[in-house]
């Protein structure tokens, strides 16, 4: 099939965008508890409602997609985030908050079910592994750019001098200037909508093992303790990712007492930015070392730096969230690849189910707000302790079918 470059440059526009959206609620997260008076608790509920949108959308999305097609998902999911992201702008209120993230959930999840088959259809197999590390690095630079993007609005919206920004403050309350970036997310969702509306997709033909089974594939899976098991793991990854980047903000306002809108958003900018270093060093690495080694040894250096930024000084603490991030780049890569290859076949059920772990990102949230009205935020996060020291383990007990091949392996003698 001829390669489709068009459409590889619109699916890297879409992970720029499914970035962007995402990963702007760690630093938001103080302004919603100032706004809407929050306690811990109900602030987890924020990211649980957008994260649980993928527990309720990744599987019924990939059956959807076989009986629609890419081009239908796709618009169908900017409208939905478009909606989600209009609400919150037009009627900023907590429960409006919920609502929006968990309809801004759901077009995430739908634009990730799709975007990975097309994105090897229409940049070729032998491609592949390359058009796929060029994603996942302009994903890390969305969620860099993001929290700058916040930082520069909030802090001048009220005092410069452009139309664009008189504009939109006669559409948003004076003490909420964060709701500018919800008016910016309806505008680039509604920007993708026609981009995707006026573009001719190709047809995507999936291999047998990358299609989601029926529901009776995905419980006999499910019968598995190996299956159990990585699904646990993805379960922990997404709920340290966000349970770093999420409360980070907090974390240093309310123990440090640094600016959530300046200081605490470039932390988590950094926080993303050191992730998409280290994807690369990774990539490096892998071709050194066994995969389980380097989950080893990267975990343990993120659980050193986690522990430096819960208990450590000031500015140790603000550089220290940062660099977890850097240790975490190799963990879900890693892990998805293991994962996979410890099963001989069903691949596509199985990364749906995997798929289906982002929940944790829901579910950890919601933990460590309410651990957090009880004991503290300090002794919440504490719980990344247990999520990490399971993907820990993984570096231990994991017995993949194929192991990564490095530069010191034999070559294979025909």
């Amino acid at each position: 099939m001829k390669r489709n470059y068009y459409i590889v440059a619109l699916i890297m526009l879409t992970f720029f965008v499914i970035s962007f959206l995402t990963n702007i609620i760690g630093p938001l997260s103080p302004e919603f508890i100032q706004d809407f008076k929050l306690s811990d608790l109900l602030a987890g509920l924020l990211p649980f409602a957008f994260f649980i949108a993928y527990g309720v959308m990744s599987i019924p999305s990939s059956m959807l997609v076989q009986q629609y097609n890419e081009k239908v998902i796709m618009v169908a999911a900017f409208v939905v985030a478009f909606i989600g992201s209009l609400l919150l702008a037009l009627w900023p209120n907590y429960l409006t908050a919920v609502l929006s993230l968990f309809l801004i959930g759901c077009g995430m999840a739908m634009l990730q079910v799709v975007i990975n088959p097309l994105l090897r259809t229409a940049g070729g197999e032998e491609n592949y592994a390359f058009t796929s590390v060029l994603a996942q690095l302009i994903f890390g630079a969305a969620s860099f750019i993001s929290p700058l993007v916040y930082s520069y609005m909030v802090t001048n919206i009220n005092t410069a001098n452009h139309s664009l920004f008189d504009l939109l403050k006669s559409h948003i309350p004076a003490a909420m200037p964060w709701i500018s970036l919800y008016w910016l997310f309806a505008v680039i969702c509604l920007f993708m909508f026609l981009i995707i509306l006026a573009s001719k997709f190709p047809k995507v033909e999936l291999k047998s093992d990358e299609k989601a089974g029926p529901l009776k594939t995905h419980l006999l899976l499910l019968k598995k303790p190996v299956v159990i098991a990585y699904f646990i793991a993805l379960f922990c990854y997404v709920g340290t990712e966000q349970g770093v980047s999420y409360w980070m903000s907090q974390f240093l306002f309310e123990y440090h007492h640094f600016d959530p809108q300046t200081t605490g958003a470039h932390a988590v900018a950094y926080f993303w930015g050191l992730m998409t270093a280290g994807g690369v060093l990774g990539l490096l690495l892998l071709k050194l070392m066994d995969s389980r080694k380097l989950l080893i040894i990267f975990t343990i250096a993120a659980l050193i730096f986690l522990t430096l930024g819960l208990f450590g000084s000031a500015n140790v603490s603000l550089y220290s969230f940062p660099i977890v991030g850097f240790f975490m780049s190799v963990m879900y890569p890693v892990i998805f690849s293991l994962a996979l290859s410890s099963v001989s076949e069903d691949h596509g059920s199985f990364a749906g189910i995997l798929v289906t772990g982002i929940i944790g990102g829901a579910i950890v949230q919601l933990l460590i707000g309410g651990l957090g009205n009880l004991f503290g935020l300090k002794a919440a996060m504490c719980f990344i302790y247990i999520t990490m020291g399971y993907m820990l383990s993984i570096g231990f007990w994991a017995k993949p079918l194929i192991t990564n091949k490095t530069i010191f392996d034999k070559k294979e003698i025909s």
